[in-house]
């Protein structure tokens, strides 16, 4: 219990600092990275979901966020009404995961053969709008752009104010708010009845089929979910950037998987901590390799610091925080029992010199 109130004091904590503390700055640096790491961070949380709770390893995932940036990108164009196209790439990102994810789990594909179908589709998703630079790659009047991508995105509005869009700091809070959103959201969902058979199926398939739940209906339910999730993140990137065929390139399939495992497989939080962390580092080498000519590459750091977790620090960070606290407070037993020998035979000593005196 102690460590879940601590667990819970330290994302407050990680709130009020974002909700309070940067604002209050005013540095809009900060909020800007803060937003893109924010839109990162939803897509690591949709990753964490279906491969730490599901036993889901999606190659792939970034194929969601990049049409959930694009979907909203065409719709805002084309109806000006930003809200409902954001409603609409979410939608997309979902109905896109339900007929990926039917066809591999209704046709029985599980494992390295999963990571493969979802990498693969995402990697055709970058070549074809890769060359969708022609006049005749345009859906109404929003135009695809090739591989200079969107970069008229509409920024979101408020409600009923469709002529004046949100600026960086209101986008930055809402950045902020939409990823606490989403972390209480797979909090709840892994501890209701239908996480609790997805973390059944995950650990035995065969015998939870054999007590009358269908994983093929369950590892759907939760793919299509974690698909709306990174949905959210690429109309929040498309917010803070733009949308171009990066998005779904293999550079952001692949820096998915380290936060996961950088911070923690099993874990919600942790991927969180582990994508903020590694964007903060990626961010400070590049401006350390720039500062000094060039010399210093920062994807050859990132590779590194992937192979040290993977061969020495398995758990990932927050796991190994979470065994040092339970050590700690497994020693506090041992160190008190030895406090009080050493009082006991402190009074003792201290008995028999008065008696040797009187």
């Amino acid at each position: 219990m102690l460590k879940g109130a601590l667990g819970a004091g330290a994302v407050a904590a990680c709130a009020l600092y974002a909700f309070l503390v940067v604002p209050a700055q005013g540095d809009m640096t900060t909020m800007i990275n803060g937003s893109v790491y924010a839109s990162y961070a939803v897509l690591a949380l949709s990753l964490a979901l279906i491969w730490g709770y599901g036993g889901i390893l999606s190659f792939g995932q970034a194929a969601f966020f990049g049409l959930g940036g694009y979907a909203y990108a065409v719709a805002a164009l084309n109806l000006g009404d930003t809200t409902m196209a954001a409603m609409i790439a979410v939608a997309v990102a979902a109905a896109a995961a339900a007929v990926l994810g039917y066809f591999m789990f209704w046709g029985r594909i599980s494992d390295v053969y999963l990571g493969v179908i979802t990498l693969t589709v995402s990697l055709i998703l970058y070549r074809f709008l890769n060359q969708t630079a022609g006049e005749e790659w345009t859906i109404g009047v929003a135009p695809l752009g090739g591989f200079n991508g969107i970069p008229s995105t509409p920024i979101l509005t408020p409600l009923g104010d469709p002529d004046n869009p949100l600026p960086p700091e209101r986008i930055y809070v809402l950045a902020m708010a939409a990823l606490l959103l989403a972390y209480v959201a797979c909090r709840l969902l892994v501890a209701t009845r239908f996480g609790q058979v997805v973390v059944a199926i995950r650990e035995n398939e065969l015998r939870a089929e054999l007590l009358g739940y269908d994983s093929r209906l369950y590892k759907l339910g939760l793919f299509v979910f974690a698909g709306a999730l990174a949905g959210v993140g690429g109309v929040l990137f498309a917010n803070c950037v733009f949308v171009s065929p990066n998005m779904f390139n293999l550079q952001t399939n692949g820096q998915v998987i380290i936060w996961v495992i950088v911070g923690g497989l099993g874990t919600l939080a942790g991927p969180v901590v582990g994508c903020f962390l590694m964007l903060m580092l990626s961010t400070y080498l590049g401006t350390v390799g720039d500062a000094g000519g060039g010399w210093l590459d920062p994807n050859l750091i990132l590779g590194v610091v992937l192979t040290v977790f993977v061969l020495v620090l398995r758990r990932g960070l927050l796991p190994m925080a979470g065994a040092a606290f339970d050590r700690l407070t497994a020693m506090r037993p041992f160190v008190a029992r030895q406090i009080v020998a050493a009082n006991t035979a402190a009074d003792r000593d201290r008995r028999h010199g008065s008696g040797a005196n009187r």
